[in-house]
């Protein structure tokens, strides 16, 4: 999936409501998971979290 020009992706693990999600801005990949029943609000939350890594590297560049 793409937000904002990053590519990431949201999968489900073998605990149920448990999502792995991943995305790389430059050379730094984040991961992480984050607990829902709902593959919509996990795809959501990552956006996110795209969305304040992306507005602190804007912050550092000023």
């Amino acid at each position: 999936m793409n937000h904002r020009g990053v590519e990431f992706s949201v999968a489900k693990t073998a605990i149920p409501g448990i999502w792995q999600w991943q995305f790389r801005i430059g050379e730094e990949t984040k991961t992480g998971k984050t607990e829902t029943k709902i593959d919509l609000l996990a795809i959501r939350r990552v956006q996110l979290r795209i969305d304040r890594e992306l507005k602190a590297i804007g912050r550092k560049t000023a």
